[in-house]
């Protein structure tokens, strides 16, 4: 029997406070010390509680954790929300792993983006040199979509403030509070590519995110060449994809360009979809990649998860005949190994595709999911990289459901066929540059496009002369610098790889 491993939703009946397990099993112990200074607590004390307990059983670096009298969640009571302190509790579980950068504690929002429902302004902000700030991206049917907003776009101005030179950290705060904050709206005013100026106010909305932000085939040569901007791994994402390769396949296209440059990740079967739309028919049935979980819990002794209630399709509970009193199944009760069938996944082609190399367009703000299909593809076909070094994040993680949080922190760790998985410091790309945000997706002339297209016409990578609308620049900004700025301006942005693909009970 299959399970959904986990849904994302917000679930309002939950198992809470699984920290009562763990002191009935110390009590077995020889010391008679409790295991835990008590068993009662304010609602935020027994979050924090299960926090630091969820990670001892579940943490892909658990064992290089204390004991919970040595970390005493209880001690983080120093900011003014709970949600803050929650915070720094995570960042304190952090420093016993230096490998994560990944960990984060989240009110909900995260889980309703990747079902792909939007609720922000539904555009992003970078800069192209220090005092030239410019719209990076629009979500397709966003609030600023329907604003007639466009990327490289120049910002001059947010809520009436023109310093928004990229050098100071107070203007990168405040441009980051303005656009990715709690604030209802935002007012901006942009020049054009015309150079012609608009005031654009942009309010908060609820919208459906279609991550395809544009799709198009060239003619290089004799050869077809199909471009894809994918933005983001949802849960929705699939049919539009297979839509998509469906006129790259019509078109006969034989090189695919995935641009990749914003997408943090997301759904693990949605990196699957895709990459099996681009592998070849002929590794279907062989070994794309396996799942290595903690090890706790591969040993079946993350008992802490019998308080995760797992959730079909429709939200309801799922009824198990091992699980709690033999009513309902708990992430506890599933197979974990990475010897199970349903931690190797295999290929299995879909649609009908066929391409011989695959250029990734790829930033810093590449993630997670993002990076599995690339890592799963680089055995089976020629891949080539274009842009900067990845983010780097080899793990995922599902959401632990704790009172009114989700708790997401690394679970397990991908490899893929040739065991190649730790990336992470990043991927290398075969040819570096900065990102070019003057341009629309799919102008030719946009350098990452231009070289991917320079590839599949002359096998070379060459510089291409800018041509198209542009706004002047004084100076870009140094490789340093746009690193920086990439890792300011994405500090809200979601980085992560949500394993929802089916596990059997044990």
């Amino acid at each position: 029997m299959k399970v959904q491993l986990t849904k994302f939703a917000k679930y309002n009946s939950l198992v809470f406070f699984a920290f009562i397990l763990i002191i009935s099993q110390s009590a077995c112990k020889k010391d008679p010390k409790p295991a835990l200074p008590g068993t009662t607590g304010t609602r935020s004390e027994l979050t924090k509680d299960s926090i630091f307990l969820y990670a001892k059983d579940t943490y892909l670096w658990n064992t290089l954790l204390p004991t919970y009298e040595t970390f005493n969640p209880r001690k983080f009571t120093s900011k003014s929300t709970d949600l803050d302190n929650f915070d720094d509790e995570l960042a304190a579980i952090k420093t016993y792993a230096p490998l994560d950068k990944y960990s984060f504690v989240d009110d909900g929002t995260v889980s309703s983006e990747l079902g792909g429902v939007g609720g922000d302004y539904g555009f992003s902000v970078f800069y192209n040199s220090s005092d030239d700030l410019r719209i990076k991206y629009i979500s397709p049917t966003s609030p600023a979509a329907d604003k007639g907003l466009k990327r490289g776009y120049q910002i001059t101005k947010i809520n009436g403030r023109t310093d928004l030179i990229g050098s100071v950290q107070a203007n990168i705060n405040f441009v980051v509070d303005a656009i990715f904050g709690d604030h209802p709206s935002v007012s901006i005013t942009v020049r054009k590519f015309d150079n012609t100026t608009e005031d654009v106010t942009v309010n908060k909305g609820s919208y459906s995110i279609n991550p395809v932000q544009f799709s198009k085939v060239y003619t290089v040569g004799a050869k077809k060449v199909g471009y894809i901007v994918f933005s983001s791994f949802t849960t929705n994402a699939s049919s539009v994809l297979d839509n998509v390769f469906t006129e790259f396949a019509n078109a006969n296209v034989s090189e695919l360009i995935i641009d990749l440059r914003y997408n943090g990740g997301g759904s693990v079967s949605t990196a699957d979809v895709l990459t099996n739309l681009i592998a070849p028919a002929s590794k279907t049935g062989s070994l794309m990649y396996t799942t290595f979980w903690t090890k706790t819990m591969q040993d079946g002794q993350a008992s802490i998860l019998v308080n995760q209630p797992l959730f079909d399709n429709a939200g309801h509970v799922q009824p198990y005949k091992d699980g709690v009193n033999g009513k309902f199944a708990t992430y506890a009760d599933l197979d974990y190994s990475p010897t199970s069938a349903d931690n190797m996944e295999k290929f299995a082609k879909r649609g009908n595709l066929n391409v011989s190399r695959v250029y990734f367009i790829v930033t810093g703000s590449t993630a997670s999911a993002s990076e599995l299909v690339i890592n799963n593809l680089k055995p089976v076909l020629d891949v080539k990289l274009i842009g900067r070094k990845t983010y780097g994040k080899p793990v995922g993680f599902f959401p632990i459901h704790i009172d009114q949080i989700d708790l997401y922190i690394p679970q397990f760790q991908t490899k893929n066929s040739l065991s190649q998985g730790d990336y992470f410091t990043g991927m290398t790309v075969d040819k570096e540059d900065l990102d070019d945000i003057t341009k629309e997706f799919g102008d030719p002339s946009e350098r990452y496009l231009s070289y991917a297209l320079n590839f599949a016409e002359k096998g070379t990578f060459s510089v291409t002369p800018s041509g198209g609308p542009t706004i002047s620049s004084v100076k870009k900004l140094t490789a340093s610098e746009a690193d920086m700025l990439t890792q300011e301006l994405d500090r809200t942005k979601f980085k992560g790889m949500i394993n929802d693909r089916l596990l059997k009970f044990k």
